[in-house]
C-alpha cells in the first residue's frame, strides 16, 4: 500500500505530496491540471520508461518518491537483495528524472536499478489505464488472466509444463542438430582419426626437438671435435714415446716433488703441495673423461647425423600442422582424441537422447492435459463470476464466457488457446471481446475481472487512470461501488472525472492547478466536507456552485453510507 506520493517538478506540478492510504482514493481535477502526471508519477516508481520531456520547465529534474507499507516477505527479499531497508515495514522508492533524460533509482535509502523497480512492482501494484484495456484484447493477456484466477494449483501445472517443454525443445534442436550433421562429423572423425595416426607414428616426445638439434650440430662438427679433444688429451697426459716430450701432467707432477723436497725446510710450503696435488688428480681426471668423450665420437658413425636430421624433419612436418613444438603437438592430440571420442559416439549419443526427447514429449502431454483441465475448470468458474459482476454494472442481460479450445501444437503457455467472450444485450451472440466490446463495456470487463481476480490473487495496490471511460450514469455509480468493493481487501487508487465514482472513495484528492505568477503550477489537496462536495458539483454540471449540483453531489455522497 502507498501511503504517500510526493511529487516534484514533474510536468506542470511543482512540489505536491499526496496522501493516500488504504481503501478508495479517487483523484480528480480540471482538464489540464495535471492529473495524468499522478499516474505518470506513479508508472515512474514502478519502473516505467522516463521521459525527459515529462520534467517542468525551467527544472534541473523531476522526482518523485513514495512511501509504501508492505509486510510481504518476497518484498523484503528483493530490497534485501539490492542492498536497502525496510524499516516498520516501510519501504521508500525514489526516482529521479533529469532534463537531459538520466534517470536514478534509490530503494530502501540504497541506489538501485531500473530493473529492480520492476521487480518489485510485480509484487506491489497493478496499473490499469485505458492502455491496459487495449492490452486486454490480446489473447495471450486473456490467458494470463484466467490463469491468475487459476490460482496456485494452476501456478505450479504451469511451472512445470514451461520447464518440460524448455526441455523438449532443447532435446529436438539437440537430436535434429546431430542427425542432421552426421554426414559431416563422420568426416570430422575420419580427418581426427589420420591425424592422431601421423602424430602416433612420429610419437613427438617433450624437448625432443631441441635434443636433436644439439645432436646435430654436434654431429655436424664431429671432425673438429675429434682434432680438438685429441689435441687436449695429448696437452694433459701425453701417450709419446719421445722423452723430451712434456705432458701438463707430467710437469704437475715434477712441481709436486720439487715442492715436497722443499717442504722439509719450510712447512708452509705443505699447503702448496696439497694444491699441486689436487691439481694432478683433476688433470688425470679431465684426461680419462676427454678419452672417452672421443670414444663415443669414434662410435656415431655418418648414419648418425642422417637419421638425427631425419627425425627433426619429422618433427618439423608435425609442427607445421598441429603445433609449434613437441609439446603443443601432443596437447593438440590430447584434444583430438577427446573429440575424436564425442564424435565416435554419435550413435548411442542420438540414442540416449531419443530416449530423452521420448520421456520430455509424453510427460509435456500428460502436463498439457493437466493444465487444460485446470483451466477448463477456472474458465467455468471465472464466467459466472465475471457475469455476476456484470450484471452489478449495469449490464444486467451480459454474458461473459471464457473458452478454453485445444491448440494443434503446444506452445510454452500450453496447448490452449483461451479468449474471452461477450453477450452484451438480450439475444445477441457470444463474440470475442476484442470485437464486440464498446469502450465501456471493456472498461466495466477489465474491472469485474479484476474484483473477481482479486479474490484469488489479490494485489496491494491497484491504480485505475479512468477506468470510467465511455460509462456514465447508472454505470458510473455501480463502478464506483465495485471500485469500493475492490478497496476492502486492497488499496484502490482511481484517477476519474465522474463524480458517481468519486462519491464512492473513502480519500478524495483534487489536482489544482495556479495560473497566478504567470505559468502554470499544479499541486494537490485533500478534500472534505464542502470542499468535496463543490468538487463532486464541479464534477457534475462544471459549477462548484450550482444548487441542483450541490444537491445532486450530496445525494451521490450519500449513496456511499
Amino acid at each position: 500500500m502507498i501511503e504517500q506520493l510526493q511529487i516534484r517538478d514533474l510536468g506542470v506540478i511543482a512540489d505536491t505530496t499526496l496522501p493516500l492510504g488504504p481503501g478508495f482514493t479517487a483523484i480528480t481535477g480540471e482538464t489540464g491540471a495535471g492529473k495524468t502526471m499522478v499516474v505518470s508519477a506513479l508508472g515512474l516508481l514502478m519502473g516505467e520508461r522516463s521521459d525527459a520531456g515529462a520534467v517542468r520547465n525551467g527544472a534541473k529534474q523531476a522526482r518523485v518518491s513514495g512511501i509504501v507499507r508492505t509486510n510481504d516477505p518476497s518484498v523484503f527479499s528483493i530490497v534485501d537483495e539490492l542492498g536497502g531497508d525496510i524499516e516498520d515495514e516501510e519501504l521508500v522508492l525514489t526516482r529521479t528524472v533529469s532534463a537531459e533524460g538520466r534517470s536514478r533509482v534509490s530503494v530502501g535509502g540504497t541506489s538501485a536499478t531500473v530493473g529492480g523497480l520492476l521487480r518489485l512492482a510485480d509484487r506491489l501494484f497493478a496499473v490499469h489505464g485505458q492502455s491496459e484495456q487495449l492490452r486486454l484484447k490480446s489473447l495471450a493477456a486473456q490467458r494470463d488472466t484466467l490463469d491468475r484466477f487459476g490460482g496456485d494449483s494452476l501456478a505450479t501445472v504451469l511451472g512445470d509444463y514451461q520447464s518440460v517443454h524448455a526441455r523438449r525443445r532443447a532435446l529436438t534442436e539437440q537430436v535434429e542438430s546431430l542427425r542432421e550433421a552426421l554426414d559431416e562429423r563422420a568426416a570430422e572423425a575420419a580427418r581426427t582419426r589420420a591425424e592422431l595416426e601421423e602424430i602416433e607414428a612420429i610419437d613427438p616426445q617433450p624437448g625432443e626437438e631441441t635434443e636433436l638439434a644439439e645432436r646435430i650440430d654436434r654431429l655436424s662438427n664431429i671432425e673438429q671435435l675429434r682434432t680438438a679433444t685429441s689435441a687436449a688429451h695429448e696437452a694433459l697426459a701425453s701417450d709419446s714415446d719421445d722423452p723430451m716430450s712434456r705432458d701438463a701432467a707430467g710437469l704437475v707432477d715434477d712441481a709436486v716433488r720439487e715442492v715436497e723436497r722443499a717442504a722439509v725446510f719450510d712447512p708452509r710450503l705443505t699447503a702448496i703441495v696439497e694444491a699441486l696435488q689436487s691439481a694432478s688428480f683433476q688433470l688425470a681426471d679431465a684426461a680419462r673423461e676427454l678419452a672417452v668423450y672421443a670414444g663415443d665420437l669414434d662410435q656415431e658413425g655418418p648414419g648418425e647425423l642422417a637419421a638425427a636430421n631425419e627425425r627433426l624433419a619429422a618433427l618439423n612436418a608435425l609442427f607445421r600442422l598441429y603445433g609449434v613444438d613437441a609439446a603443443a603437438v601432443i596437447v593438440y592430440a590430447q584434444q583430438a582424441a577427446a573429440r575424436l571420442d564425442e564424435l565416435d559416439g554419435d550413435d548411442e549419443r542420438i540414442d540416449s537422447l531419443t530416449a530423452e526427447l521420448s520421456e520430455a514429449a509424453t510427460r509435456e502431454t500428460e502436463l498439457a492435459r493437466e493444465l487444460t483441465a485446470l483451466r477448463s475448470a477456472a474458465a467455468e468458474r471465472i464466467s459466472v463470476l465475471v457475469s455476476t459482476e456484470l450484471w452489478q454494472l449495469a449490464l444486467p442481460d451480459a454474458e461473459f464466457v471464457a473458452s478454453v479450445t485445444p491448440l494443434d501444437t503446444l506452445t510454452a503457455s500450453g496447448g490452449d488457446e483461451v479468449q474471452f467472450l461477450l453477450a452484451p444485450h438480450p439475444g445477441s451472440e457470444l463474440r470475442p471481446v476484442a470485437k464486440t466490446a464498446s469502450g465501456g463495456e471493456l472498461s466495466r470487463v477489465m474491472l469485474a475481472l479484476e474484483v473477481v481476480v482479486a479474490g484469488v490473487d489479490p494485489v496491494p495496490t491497484f491504480v485505475f487512470d479512468e477506468v470510467d471511460a465511455g460509462v456514465g450514469g447508472a454505470a458510473a455509480i455501480e463502478i464506483g461501488r465495485r471500485l469500493a468493493q475492490l478497496a476492502q481487501t486492497s488499496q484502490v487508487i482511481v484517477v476519474t472525472h465522474l463524480a458517481q465514482v468519486a462519491a464512492f472513495a473513502n480519500n478524495h484528492l483534487r489536482v489544482q492547478k495556479d495560473s497566478s505568477g504567470g505559468f502554470t503550477e499544479s499541486s494537490c489537496v485533500r478534500l472534505e466536507g464542502q470542499d468535496r462536495l463543490a468538487e463532486m458539483a464541479r464534477l457534475l454540471s462544471g459549477l462548484s456552485d450550482s444548487d441542483s449540483a450541490l444537491e445532486h453531489a450530496a445525494e451521490l455522497l450519500a449513496l456511499r453510507g
